[in-house]
């Protein structure tokens, strides 16, 4: 189920104690002279406590949600911060996702189960700064009722659960009564909405350093999620592909179910090798488009209160890596970097002007 962005997997922590014994040992004379040894034994040490061994299927769901999460935290304040920018983009939104075992692939039903999912949904992700956050709803809260209707459980719980929010999340505007199990017990949640940007962020299954926008969604790659060095370096590669959802670029280009194809394909547990392996058939950004997105991308990045500082330099340095030559790789599809460079100095000098002026932080 989505209720802002699609969010991943938990993680297991294993916290483990030792606390070392401390020993005191003396040697003193007793009356007829001879030598008393009064030594205390040895204590016995402690025995170390062994993590479970996870299988291959953990492990790899398990990194999974390592990376979702790190996008799901740097993409929230993007979203929840530029709904004026998003234009015909922006939906009112609870701020959660859920899951149970059956939403994630065949393959890793078994793993999702062993890590603590069942036929029921539970909260996978909380949209910090979202409706759901200010109203106290947690990771890991198992869903039971919406508005006192039950949800459904098992292999159709997520379809049904949408179905049941949808109109209440679209037509409404008053706060959505939610049930939930927490610790065992179950309790009322009364969770405000939101007004955010309705773009899912994905990750994308392949190691090619590229990212990719149909409209609706945003995917990063694991190999460009690799490549970016600080979150905010990836809340820029964020930020520019919400633009170019935000400007309709992907319709302009007339390559929303090419690119969506992609997307698609990239988030699926395996993808198709011949698929992921190049662009999919995109074509380049011309530079226009490109420089309009690099500008409404700096302003949304500072509305969420994000540096812009190193922003160009973050594009130069992937351009240098990665050049129009690697063809699955981002510059490949944004091949105009001397031009956007230009544009963005320009865009950022406006953009400061308007801070130091305190005029609204708008295009």
């Amino acid at each position: 189920m989505r209720a802002g962005h699609q969010g991943y997997w938990g993680k297991i922590k294993i916290a483990l104690a030792v606390i070392p014994a401390a020993l005191l040992a003396a040697c003193v004379t007793p009356q007829d002279g001879s030598t008393l040894n009064t030594t205390a034994p040895a204590a016995t040490a402690p025995v170390a406590v062994k993590p479970p061994v996870l299988t291959p299927d953990q492990i790899a769901l398990r990194a999974l949600t390592t990376q979702q999460d790190r996008l799901y935290n740097v993409a929230a304040p993007l979203l929840t911060s530029n709904a004026p920018l998003c234009r015909g983009n922006a939906r009112n939104l609870l701020g959660f996702t859920a899951k149970n075992k059956y939403s994630y692939p065949t393959e890793f039903v078994n793993a999702a189960q062993s890590l603590g999912f069942d036929d029921r949904l539970q909260v996978t992700g909380v949209l910090p700064g979202s409706g759901a956050a200010k109203s106290g709803i947690q990771r890991g809260d198992v869903l039971l009722a919406v508005a006192d209707k039950p949800l459904q459980q098992g292999p159709d719980a997520e379809r049904q659960a949408a179905n049941l929010l949808g109109p209440l999340v679209t037509n409404g505007r008053a706060p959505i009564k939610l049930t939930v199990m927490r610790n065992k017990a179950q309790q009322n949640v009364i969770v405000p909405l939101t007004l955010a940007c309705a773009f899912s962020i994905e990750l994308g299954n392949a190691d090619n350093v590229n990212t990719y926008a149909d409209g609706r969604r945003v995917l990063i790659t694991r190999g460009m999620m690799n490549f970016a060095k600080s979150d905010e370096e990836l809340a820029y590669l964020i930020a520019k592909d919400m633009a170019h959802n935000s400007l309709g670029h992907a319709i302009r280009q007339r390559m929303v179910a090419t690119t969506g194809s992609v997307i698609d394909n990239l988030m699926r547990a395996q993808p198709y090798p011949t698929a992921a392996a190049g662009t999919g058939g995109i074509r380049p950004y011309p530079q226009e488009l490109d420089a309009a997105a690099d500008n409404l991308a700096l302003y949304m990045l500072v509305r969420a209160g994000y540096s812009i500082d190193g922003y160009a330099t973050f594009w130069q340095r992937l351009a240098s890596q990665y050049p129009v030559s690697v063809p699955n790789g981002y510059t490949a599809l944004h091949p105009a970097t001397a031009y956007r460079m230009t544009m963005i100095d320009k865009s950022t000098q406006s953009l400061k002007t308007k801070q130091a002026a305190g005029k609204p932080l708008t295009p």
